[in-house]
């Protein structure tokens, strides 16, 4: 694999792998995403699950939400793939996380980047403590929180205010992976992921752990690969037995676009590659692992701009007028038909693309922010009204 990686590094093949992957990725239905109904439950309108492999909320009138189950059978791993909760589907989040019995939620970006809303907050800050989501019965409660310098442990109680019955929730919050690329190091991601493992969390012993990012797919997609593939190292007790491409393609099937860009492919080989030494035996990875972290340190502020990601080595013949590899925001593939790389005029459509698409997300976020205040508007427009008609009520 180390040679596998070298060979595509040197040739600055990264972006031609990637088209590869897409180009052979399988694509299933997904028409109940698109009912009328369900408009307002998916935070992009073309980042839908698999009609086959979504999850169904069960004790709900209308059984979507945005996620999806991906399985992946010879490592005894399933995850639950979906979006950052809208404000409007917070309530059903929790409702999939209480039936589907999972464990852990692993969060992987901030609730507000760049200037917009990627998430929305779904659970109780210190300040507030607690949350209650009236539309399914569900309260969640702050127990614990632990702030490292990039990310957050906390433990919430889940409570089903209709049976009475509670349940503690690990949420394990990555807060320093930029929206447009990959995390700082291998070594400060591979000790968040053996954090989330050493859990017990991902284990078949409890429902599917719930991971999500923006969009579901990108930084969600990174880090179900990773943990994937060094289980099946782990079993195969071969680093050079796990295909990377093909154990992709495979969880592709299950949720659409997942790995977003060739730096995050390129990532999850690194990582996988380092991840390795610890599976084959090197008891001394973690601690290295956490000491390069340097999780301990105060933790950035929201306004520092967010780490630089690994770079890899700049191509020979690659660039085109000087422009480097095209970089999308987390969300949809930039260009949903299939492509053929051709060289340099496929690579100037490409750029264009991916930079329209962009442009079109920035637009729709404005969009729907617009839209969520205009609702919370008429909400408390509503409620100071009946306020003032059961003050009217009393005095009479």
């Amino acid at each position: 694999m180390d040679q596998e990686f070298n060979d595509i590094d040197s040739a600055g093949r990264w972006q031609n792998l990637y088209i590869e992957i897409r180009n052979q990725s399988h694509e299933c239905p997904y028409k109940v995403a698109k009912f009328p109904e369900n408009r307002n439950r998916n935070r992009y309108r073309d980042v839908s699950p698999y009609d086959h492999s979504r999850v169904k909320l069960e004790n709900s009138e209308n059984d979507y939400i945005n996620a999806s189950l991906v399985v992946v059978e010879e490592a005894q791993r399933n995850y639950i793939l979906t979006q950052g909760p809208l404000r409007n589907t917070c309530g059903h989040f929790w409702l999939m996380i209480w039936e589907q019995r999972t464990k852990a939620v692993i969060m992987l970006n901030r609730v507000i980047e760049k200037g917009s809303e990627k998430c929305a907050q779904y659970w109780p800050t210190q300040e507030e403590r607690e949350m209650t989501f009236r539309d399914t019965q569900f309260v969640v409660t702050l127990l614990s929180e632990d702030i490292k310098s990039y990310y957050t442990t906390r433990v919430l109680q889940l409570q089903n205010t209709s049976t009475g019955e509670t349940r503690e929730i690990l949420h394990f919050h990555y807060t320093t992976w930029p929206d447009f690329g990959v995390p700082e190091s291998p070594a400060s991601f591979l000790n968040f992921l053996f954090k989330v493992r050493e859990s017990g969390s991902l284990t078949p012993d409890h429902g599917p752990a719930v991971v999500h990012c923006s969009a579901g797919i990108g930084r969600s997609g990174t880090f179900s690969l990773v943990d994937t593939c060094l289980v099946l190292m782990d079993k195969r007790k071969d680093p050079s037995a796990v295909d990377i491409q093909k154990v992709l393609l495979d969880m592709r099937k299950y949720r659409m676009g997942l790995i977003q860009t060739p730096d995050q492919l390129r990532f999850s080989y690194m990582a996988v590659i380092e991840g390795a030494k610890c599976i084959m035996g090197d008891d001394s990875m973690q601690m290295q692992w956490q000491k390069l972290s340097r999780e301990d340190q105060e933790p950035e502020s929201d306004s520092s701009p967010p780490p630089q990601p690994p770079q890899p080595p700049k191509r020979p013949s690659g660039s085109v007028n000087g422009n480097t590899e095209p970089h999308w925001e987390e969300g949809p593939e930039p260009n949903a038909k299939r492509i053929a790389w051709t060289g340099v005029g496929e690579k100037n459509k490409e750029v264009d693309e991916s930079r329209a698409h962009v442009r079109m997300r920035h637009r729709e976020e404005r969009i729907a922010g617009t839209a969520q205040k205009l609702q919370e508007m008429k909400q408390r427009l509503s409620d100071s009204e009946r306020r003032r008609k059961r003050k009217r009520s009393s005095d009479s």
